[in-house]
């Protein structure tokens, strides 16, 4: 086997195991979240943090104006289930239409399973929503882990990685990334900034949708080469 293939090889399995004991980490840290929330111990954090993003003489009146307590609202509609779904279909299309079919499902699955894992886990914690302040977004599940931060850890870190791979100019591979991270922390501050999640769900939430994100990184590495090759027999066709 030629030196640079091997090399190559070397780098890609370093790369593989660095992401699989990244995507290990954040389930870990999911779960040592899920056991502090359970005893308990969050909930001190939880519920000072809450309160410091309200109006000290009327905890039912967010601070910040009118104007940014519904720019809060359209920003945690970007997390939800409609947005994501949007985003996912439009990503996986264009994917499609480039010829790269590993990359369109590994994106469709990756949402997939984030959605049915924060579903599932919430159904098994079943932990009730802050009852400290009114809520300023229709909820209808449990509180932990936060869906919005969740689905949106993995859709807008999924798709950002997804696109990287494909981009060659380093300026464009971060924007990316920056663009994505700069959603996920948008719409977990807005959760809390609106009352419907603990600090701690959203916290959760990130380190399930990482874990999800980091192990589409994987797959990518293992199949992504799959897509190369067949975009240039297309190509050549």
């Amino acid at each position: 086997m030629p030196k640079f293939l091997k090399s190559l090889l070397r780098r890609i399995e370093s790369r593989a195991l660095i992401l699989v004991i990244g995507a290990a980490g954040a389930v870990w840290a999911f779960f040592n979240i899920a056991s502090e929330v359970g005893e308990g111990d969050t909930l001190a954090l939880d519920r000072h943090i809450l309160l410091a993003l309200r109006n000290p003489a009327d905890p039912s009146d967010p601070i910040g104006s009118r104007s940014f307590e519904e720019a809060m609202r359209d920003v945690t509609a970007l997390g939800g289930v409609t947005v994501m779904t949007l985003v996912t279909v439009v990503g996986v299309l264009a994917f499609l239409m480039h010829r790269r079919r590993w990359h369109a499902g590994i994106m469709a699955a990756t949402v997939l399973l984030a959605f049915v894992s924060s579903e599932g886990l919430k159904h098994l914690y079943g932990r009730p929503r802050p009852d400290l302040v009114p809520h300023g977004s229709y909820v209808y599940s449990s509180s932990f882990p936060s869906g919005h931060s969740t689905l949106s850890a993995a859709t807008f870190l999924t798709l950002a990685m997804l696109i990287a791979s494909l981009e060659p100019n380093r300026g464009t591979k971060i924007m990316a990334y920056v663009l994505a991270i700069g959603l996920v922390i948008g719409i977990g501050f807005s959760r809390v900034y609106l009352g419907v999640h603990w600090p701690s769900d959203v916290l959760a939430g990130w380190c399930l949708g990482a874990a999800w994100a980091l192990a589409a990184w994987t797959a990518l590495l293992r199949f992504g080469a799959r897509d190369d090759v067949k975009g240039k027999d297309a190509a050549r066709s």
